[in-house]
Parts: C-alpha cells; sequence; structure tokens
C-alpha cells in the first residue's frame, strides 16, 4: 500500500529522535518516486531528518529556505521550512513542528521545484 497524507515515513522514531510524516499525498507519491530513483540518498537525507532536521552548520544541500517559502502552514499552524537537496534535481521539503518533535514532508520530488527559479 502507498503512502498517504498523515503516513509515517518509516518505522516509529526511538526516544531521541524526530517523527516523519508526509504532510500531503503530493509528498508521499514524491518520496515514492525518489525512493525509486536515489534510495541510498534519500535514506540520507531521512536520517538527517530524523537525528538532526535543524543542523548547526547548513550546506548547500540542507538548509532553511528564504523569503516566502521560509515558512508553510499544517493543521492551521506555522512552522519554519527546510530543504534537503537529494539529487541535482530532487529536492525534499519538510516543515517543523518543534513542540512535537515532528517533521512534516511537505514536498518531495524527483525534479528541482519551479518555485525557486
Amino acid at each position: 500500500m502507498s503512502p498517504k497524507r498523515g503516513d509515517r515515513a518509516a518505522p516509529p522514531p526511538a526516544p531521541h529522535e524526530w517523527d516523519i510524516r508526509f504532510a500531503n499525498g503530493e509528498a508521499a507519491k514524491g518520496w515514492e518516486d525518489l525512493g525509486s530513483q536515489a534510495p541510498g540518498n534519500l535514506r540520507a537525507a531521512w536520517q538527517l531528518m530524523r537525528t538532526d532536521p535543524v543542523p548547526a552548520t547548513r550546506t548547500e544541500r540542507h538548509h532553511r529556505l528564504k523569503g516566502e517559502l521560509a515558512h508553510g502552514a499544517h493543521r492551521g499552524e506555522v512552522m519554519d521550512r527546510w530543504q534537503i537537496e537529494v539529487t541535482a534535481g530532487g529536492r525534499i521539503w519538510y516543515l517543523l513542528d518543534t513542540e512535537r518533535r515532528t517533521v512534516w514532508v511537505d514536498r518531495a520530488s524527483t525534479g528541482h521545484p519551479k518555485v525557486t527559479d
């Protein structure tokens, strides 16, 4: 069965880890597409989100988005939005629910997001 909105992206987190869930169906579908295209890179991105979704040292491949993309809303709450570059074009965007230690994947795609051009 394919994942859908609200589903967990992988097994439940350990006590010190972040929970990773899909904010919408498109993100769940994109996650599956990334897994088919670049499984090792997706696994590394999953591990980053699980253990260090707000890295102290930001890189070109893992950073907070800027401008109007820097925040997003999920279930009526505004949260910071981050990006991980999974492949040359593939991206994961996620929202941080720090109160619940949950990462909400709100975009996952194998192609570069046009909105950032």
